[in-house]
């Protein structure tokens, strides 16, 4: 049975897509994962239709959940089209939802060719970024993106343009070989988007 929506730590998490232009050094997936620490089956043979993931969500009590966050086994915002229509959808039937959180690697713009960060103003509440790094250098041997050192520039433009119409961006860094050296310039470079840096735990494999 596939998953699209799962439970954890009391948020609701929503899996549209194994998607991915990265390959980052961490990712469970190169190891030959269907699913991490949240769910076990999260890889998906079929990608749900917004349809699908709606009756989905429409079975669970949404106000429930402390969060709802688009996230799963692949970058979600290849699907952005479909998780506004998701929110919206979810509101126009009285859903009382909780704060809407994406997971994001901040490629949306350079994977769909246009700025969509206005059109998630009154619709998302977190964007949840992945830096993984204070230079290019850096962030090109954690996250091997497909575009190369453009997906770089495009994930530090769209977290700015982010913060003018998000109410909290967050950007990430992993915790594994990072220098507090390194650590501080993340910060540092987060706080000049506009945005705050949060850092997470390395899980092992």
């Amino acid at each position: 049975m596939e998953t699209i929506s799962y439970e954890y730590e009391g948020a609701l998490y929503v899996n549209l897509t194994n998607r991915c232009d990265c390959a980052c050094v961490f990712c469970l997936r190169h190891n030959g994962h269907k699913g991490s620490i949240y769910a076990d089956d999260l890889w998906l043979d079929h990608e749900p239709t917004r349809e699908e993931a709606l009756d989905n969500l429409l079975t669970r009590d949404l106000g429930a959940y402390r969060e709802l966050v688009f996230c799963g086994f692949g970058e979600p915002m290849y699907r952005t089209d479909d998780i506004l229509w998701l929110v919206d959808a979810l509101r126009a039937r009285g859903a009382a939802l909780p704060p809407v959180r994406i997971n994001t690697n901040g490629h949306a713009n350079l994977i769909l060719g246009r700025d969509v960060t206005p059109e998630l103003k009154g619709r998302i509440d977190t964007l949840s970024i992945s830096l993984n790094g204070s230079t290019p250098e850096e962030y090109l041997a954690v996250t091997h993106p497909r575009d190369g050192e453009a997906a770089w520039h495009a994930m530090l433009d769209f977290t700015q343009k982010a913060a003018a119409q998000v109410p909290q961006v967050v950007m990430t860094i992993v915790d594994k070989d990072k220098s507090p050296e390194e650590i501080g310039r993340c910060r540092q470079l987060a706080q000049d988007l506009g945005a705050t840096l949060r850092i997470r735990s390395y899980i092992e494999d």
